[in-house]
């Protein structure tokens, strides 16, 4: 069975990709697609093969050192993240290789979601048809060409001090060819496509942060590509 033959992911897709051409029909821009829940032990709790796939409108961008008011969340969470930006659609059954070759740049990333619904194994649906949480989005000015991410550290800061480093930025998220290529192969299975410009963050390098009242700022350094930042307001 493939992943997105979860009969939850089966009952999830259909209308979150309906509102989505929704808000494309009404106006709004896509950026691309996200995915979620793709910790080892999340989707081993969740009874998940691979993470849960979402998307990205253009109006949930935030420039890199901008400010966010996170009044009214339920449960924010900051997540630092590897994006990539896509020059070709994969085809199927493409080898690693080949998936590599169709990523024009990666770039450093932080998504801002509100976990408003805590997930369990009943309710990936809902998650799915709400948009796996999705808020906000940050992604870096500064990119490297190809997909390869040989050579990258990943530093993140949260209230102005270092929390995580690591040389090996894929353990928590799994191989970001990997997660392009299901990205790529499950919004096939539901009618969509994987576009050239595509922009996919790829998940939580750390565990997600849960953000408190003291949160004022939040950072993720890819080196030696670049840095992206996020300031908080709380009214």
């Amino acid at each position: 069975m493939s992943a997105w033959d979860h009969p939850l992911i089966r009952k999830g897709m259909p209308p979150q990709l309906a509102k989505r051409r929704a808000r494309i029909a009404a106006g709004e821009k896509p950026l691309g697609w996200k995915v979620g829940l793709g910790a080892p032990a999340m989707m081993e709790k969740l009874g998940l093969q691979a993470p849960i796939v979402g998307y990205l409108m253009r109006n949930a961008l935030i420039a890199p050192g901008g400010t966010l008011s996170i009044k009214g969340y339920v449960r924010p969470v900051a997540e630092a993240e590897i994006a990539v930006r896509m020059a070709a659609t994969p085809k199927p059954g493409a080898s690693a290789d080949e998936v590599r070759a169709a990523i024009k740049e990666i770039m450093p990333a932080i998504e801002i979601a509100d976990m408003d619904v805590l997930p369990t194994p009943d309710n990936l649906d809902v998650i799915l048809e709400g948009d796996v949480f999705q808020r906000h989005v940050v992604v870096g000015d500064t990119a490297r060409a190809g997909g390869s991410i040989e050579g990258l550290t990943s530093k993140v800061t949260r209230r102005g001090a270092l929390i995580n480093t690591t040389t090996d930025p894929e353990v928590l998220t799994g191989k970001v060819v990997d997660i392009v290529a299901h990205v790529a192969a499950t919004l096939a299975a539901f009618g969509e496509t994987l576009l050239p410009g595509d922009v996919i963050i790829t998940g939580s390098i750390t565990p997600p942060q849960m953000l408190e009242n003291d949160d004022m700022d939040f950072g993720h350094t890819l080196d030696p590509i670049g840095a992206v930042s996020i300031a908080f307001r709380h009214d």
